[in-house]
């Protein structure tokens, strides 16, 4: 049976940094004429699709721009790629992407971001954007919600084996409501006590020191 890893990539693959703000408040401005002033309360672990669509609403705009918005977001990560763009990507993904891989299991993503910003970001960190499967990952700039993002997964995939990893308890929430096994990694911005109250079926500070926990998990998953 087939295996695949789902991998977020905030927090996750690569160090949140304050990128992605600027170009939601340039994207919503190119589009409405107006910069956002009214902020929503907890991002972390929205999708894409989610977060705009909040910031438009609490700012008053229809949320029926969504679609503009997010064509005008592809622009300006395409530019912002163009300039030479570099992240940082978290402590021990390059050997816990290819350990997935000297498994035989497959690596995929389920993410927030759409599809071609989520390769600028792994590209931007120095990952190979090869090593991941993307006829089976999944892309949450559509998405009203990271749960209907994850209802996509069983469908997809079928009867293959799936683990999804990710450093906020909204990936952990998602995951449950799909019935798909979750790994939590404390690189983003949420502690590991705090993760230990998700239903993870393990918990690492990073993917360096948990890295054998990790692939522990997924064989027991």
């Amino acid at each position: 049976m087939a295996t695949y890893i789902l991998w977020d990539i905030d927090g996750t693959l690569i160090y949140n940094n304050s990128t992605a703000g600027t170009l939601y408040v340039d994207a919503i401005r190119d589009v409405t004429g107006a910069s956002p002033t009214v902020r929503v309360g907890d991002p972390h672990g929205m999708t894409e699709g989610q977060l705009l669509g909040e910031i438009l609403a609490v700012n008053g705009h229809d949320r029926e721009l969504l679609p503009t918005v997010l064509l005008r977001l592809d622009e300006l990560s395409r530019e912002q790629h163009e300039r030479g763009e570099t992240r940082e990507r978290a402590i021990g993904v390059p050997e816990a992407l290819a350990s997935i891989t000297a498994n035989g299991w497959a690596n995929a993503l389920l993410t927030g971001n759409g599809p071609n910003r989520a390769r600028y970001k792994i590209v931007a960190a120095g990952i190979d954007p090869d090593i991941f499967d993307w006829n089976h990952s999944f892309f949450g700039h559509e998405s009203p919600t990271r749960h209907a993002l994850t209802a996509l997964v069983g469908t997809a995939i079928g009867d293959a084996k799936v683990v999804i990893i990710g450093d906020t308890p909204k990936d952990g929430e998602a995951a449950d409501s799909a019935g798909i096994p979750f790994i939590a990694v404390a690189t983003g911005v949420f502690t590991m006590g705090e993760l230990r109250e998700t239903s993870a079926i393990v918990v690492v500070d990073n993917l360096e020191v948990g890295l054998s926990d990790v692939l522990t998990a997924i064989k027991r998953a």
